[in-house]
């Protein structure tokens, strides 16, 4: 009996040397989101993954404040831009099964979208490189908060209403959430059913990840869901979504659902299996001269510290996440977070530091951005021209918007007002040139007269406008 317990407590004793020496570096890691690990405070879940491995995993804060329900590996969580390379994984899968060719054109599909000088394909929009112009950022331009329900079609006819793209596709790369949210549809035609249908029967149910869908009808009930949050003077408010498009986001999950995910890679289950799938999937797209488009297929090709990295980050309301692959080391960090401050994406790489501390072969950047900023502040300010405010006075109406932009001067300075939204200022940044409310404006005049002007906005360039 002596023999036999001095084994028992041998085993136990090397068990738990094994389990210190796993989580060795569990102190850092928590450091890095103390933060978050506060009382009514909401934070996030992170996940670490090493050779095949969950090796650690846990909650950071709340993910119901007005419940005191606390963070867990299983939180379900919404992903954001994460869930783009399901959907490219859906697009992969059918052309496997020969339901469709990356190289098709949208209207084989969806053959009430317009024609534009060049072809659109599935394969443009996969890689970002279509030139269609953003969805949300179309909305944001009429005026309308995207976190509100929207109808699937009153989007669509929004994307069709565009009589120009952003440029000629395959010409340059330009992140479109259109794209992706148009990818949805092309999938339920070419599938025969919804893209939450088909991830779920050929993705997340045969890879176990029960707690995992593309959220597309608000009024269903999500189990253990986490509530978003963004800070504010005196602790945090309610972040509320009620965004239920899928495509350019809509996929909730788990730090344990991600796991599974995350192993397919190195040993695809799915589709016809093997790793030709998911090779491809890590592709970069090309550009029509033959350069990269930096983009795959929902996911970005990368490099940290000397080390390839694959990965892509999602945000929407107070929900941020971030999943990256170091795929040369097996090693892989997913953070999910239910804070606008959250950064899941600088603290991915930190855990990375601290877990990958012997194997990088680059020494870790210094952030320069205080001296960026000292030496624009030092530089001399352009001196900017002298024009009569009055003459940009007027409405002005978009006919790819549907909708009228009010100018007005008050005190010496322009303004611009369109419905549901507070007038914003604008400030004269060159000859008939304003910026405001993060929007350039460009002015045109006829026989010195202004008669309209053009406008972009980041993921949308080139909007027309005619004066009244």
């Amino acid at each position: 009996m002596k023999n036999l317990a001095t084994s028992i407590l041998l085993v136990v004793f090397v068990f738990s040397s094994c389990e210190q020496n796993q989580f060795a570096e569990q102190d850092a890691i928590d450091a890095i989101f103390e933060e978050w690990d506060q009382p009514e405070t909401p934070g996030g879940a992170l996940g670490v993954i090493k050779d095949g491995k969950l090796i650690y995993t846990k909650g950071y804060g709340i993910a119901d404040l007005e419940h005191d329900i606390p963070i867990t590996p299983s939180s379900v969580f919404y992903t954001g831009s994460v869930s783009k390379h399901f959907v490219t994984f859906c697009v992969l899968l059918l052309e496997e099964q020969g339901k469709l060719n990356l190289d098709d054109k949208i209207q084989k599909y969806l053959p009430d979208f317009p024609e534009y000088d060049a072809p659109l394909t599935i394969r443009h929009f996969v890689h970002h490189t279509s030139g269609v112009r953003d969805n949300l950022t179309l909305m944001a331009l009429r005026g309308e908060n995207y976190m509100d329900h929207n109808e699937v079609n009153d989007v669509y006819e929004l994307i069709k209403r565009q009589s120009v793209l952003n440029f000629a596709p395959g010409e340059r790369y330009l992140y479109s959430n259109s794209c992706y949210f148009m990818l949805a549809m092309i999938i339920e035609k070419a599938a025969g059913e919804s893209i939450r249908e088909f991830a779920r029967k050929n993705m997340f149910e045969p890879l176990g990840m029960n707690n995992t869908l593309f959220y597309d009808d608000i009024t269903d009930l999500v189990k253990n869901r986490v509530f978003s949050y963004q800070r504010t003077d005196d602790g945090f408010d309610n972040l509320v979504s009620r965004f239920d498009l899928v495509g350019s986001g809509g996929v909730y999950s788990t730090i344990e659902d991600m796991y599974l995910w995350d192993q397919n890679f190195d040993n695809n289950k799915l589709g016809k299996g093997g790793p030709e799938i998911m090779d491809k999937m890590q592709e970069d797209g090309l550009l029509n001269n033959g350069e990269s488009s930096a983009y795959a297929f929902g996911l970005a090709n990368g490099n940290y510290r000397g080390l390839r990295t694959v990965g892509h980050g999602g945000s929407l309301a107070g929900y941020r996440a971030h999943f990256v692959r170091f795929p040369d080391q097996n090693f892989s960090v997913v953070i999910l977070s239910n804070r606008s401050d959250g950064r899941p994406g600088p603290k991915a790489y930190e855990v990375a530091d601290i877990i990958l501390k012997d194997e990088f072969t680059e020494e870790k950047e210094e952030n320069e951005g205080n001296q960026g900023s000292q030496a624009s502040s030092s530089s001399e300010q352009p001196e900017l021209p002298e024009m009569n405010l009055n003459d940009f006075v007027g409405d002005y109406y978009c006919q790819d918007l549907d909708i009228i932009y009010q100018f007005t001067v008050e005190d010496d300075v322009l303004w611009f007002a369109i419905k549901n939204r507070e007038a914003a200022d604008m400030q004269i940044t060159g000859i008939d040139q304003f910026r405001g409310g993060g929007i350039v404006f460009r002015f045109a005049r006829q026989n010195g007269q202004v008669s309209g002007f053009e406008i972009d906005a980041g993921r949308v360039r080139n909007l027309a406008f005619t004066k009244n």
